[in-house]
């Protein structure tokens, strides 16, 4: 998207704001399908949990996509975009197991990841098809607060529970019919991957009926220039060769699946923020924006790093600035920045802010979530509404004391 285009939807629907480029979107999952076009079967599920407006997964599944969901929340909103209960896959982690037999009742895909909760559905449920979450044990990105396959991981299936894993299911006769792992996310090394894809069709051999593998995510994306990614053709080219071998030796065609959330929809984010104020101290310049971490919380969460660009004075002089919000916190989303100099008044641009964004927005110190606009042909289009007061209000009542 160009800068005027963004300055634009500022004008027109204010700020702060969400702006979201349809055609990045498309590219990466072309890019995706690209890298795996000779697995005959390859299904790929988008984590609606990086970002869950109805208007983006309408946008993937008309691209072909299905859904990889967490709570029977998102289930239901995929369904109500249009997926059919086949599309979605059911991925929970913690939830009570009235919720995984609502789930499954629906007729979507149960992913499990827990040797209790195994035993006790395939007790109850021995004809329904089930995947199993599997930890490899396994660091495939450089980030600990978002690996999920270290052995203290909470996610998953420990490898080394296997024997145990085998005799529930033996007991129970249940149908084992997908096995899945997941790695963590922004993923450095493609050999460490293709390792713990050893792992997982070392697992699958002992399952008789599978139909399909689930290789998860955690795809890197570049979060500034000359920022490293995961390299989808070469890992597309040694995770084909072997899938393909791993088919033949098994005796039978498999779905080869992926489940990417951020990969998918990171750089096609935009999220646009005034400059309320630009405060000199001692040592620091401070741009405190009319934002916090109420709207983006990552790099305060999880000390992650967004290009910031001044895109009312691009090609203006660089000084260096820290950029705050005006929540009653320590909401910092940049440590001596060089931006284009900045002004009260002046609009600024977060990039990769398509994941796990607004989704993890909140109401803190009572503010509004902002709006959502879809970049498509040219012309944004209004996705959600601007929250106002009765939004803050709508569901507290009032107790006369």
């Amino acid at each position: 998207m160009k800068t005027t285009d963004l300055l634009q939807l500022a004008e027109e629907f204010g700020n702060p704001l969400y702006v979201y480029d349809a055609e990045k979107i498309k590219h990466q999952y072309k890019r995706l399908t690209g890298a795996f076009s000779k697995v005959e079967k390859l299904r790929v599920n988008y984590a609606m949990k990086a970002l869950s407006n109805v208007s983006v997964l309408r946008l993937l599944k008309n691209l072909g996509s299905g859904l990889d969901t967490v709570s029977i929340q998102e289930v239901q909103l995929g369904l109500h975009a249009g997926f059919t209960p086949d599309k979605i896959i059911f991925t929970p982690n913690g939830v009570s197991f009235e919720e995984i037999e609502e789930v499954a009742k629906l007729g979507v895909q149960i992913n499990i990841d827990n040797l209790s909760v195994l035993e006790h559905f395939g007790t109850n449920h021995p004809k329904t098809p089930v995947c199993i979450r599997i930890n490899p044990h396994v660091m495939a990105g450089g980030n600990s607060n978002i690996s999920v396959g270290h052995i203290d991981s909470k996610f998953g299936i420990s490898v080394h529970q296997l024997p145990h894993l085998l005799r529930i299911v033996e007991n129970t006769k249940m149908n084992i019919n997908g096995i899945h792992m997941h790695t963590g996310s922004d993923i450095l090394d493609i050999d460490v991957f293709i390792y713990a894809a050893e792992i997982l069709f070392n697992t699958a051999k002992h399952f008789k009926n599978l139909e399909f593998l689930d290789f998860g995510s955690g795809f890197k994306v570049p979060y500034h220039k000359g920022d490293i990614e995961t390299d989808i053709e070469e890992l597309g080219k040694k995770l084909t060769k072997r899938f393909l071998a791993f088919e033949k030796e098994y005796g039978r065609e498999l779905t080869l699946a992926f489940e990417p959330g951020k990969y998918l929809v990171s750089e096609a984010g935009y999220f646009l923020a005034k400059v309320n104020v630009v405060k000199q101290t001692t040592s620091t310049v401070f741009a405190g924006i009319d934002s916090g971490f109420n709207h983006l919380i990552r790099p305060m969460f999880y000390g992650s790093q967004h290009g910031i660009d001044n895109i009312s004075n691009p090609k203006g002089k660089e000084r260096f600035y820290t950029v705050v919000g005006y929540i009653c916190e320590t909401d910092t989303f940049a440590n001596n920045r060089r931006i284009a100099e900045i002004h009260e008044g002046d609009v600024l641009c977060f990039r990769n802010a398509g994941a796990y964004c607004f989704s993890m927005a909140s109401n803190y110190n009572s503010r509004f979530k902002p709006a959502e606009v879809l970049w498509k042909n040219g012309k944004g289009h209004l996705i959600r509404e601007r929250e106002t007061m009765d939004d803050i209000l709508k569901n507290q009542i009032i107790v006369e004391v």
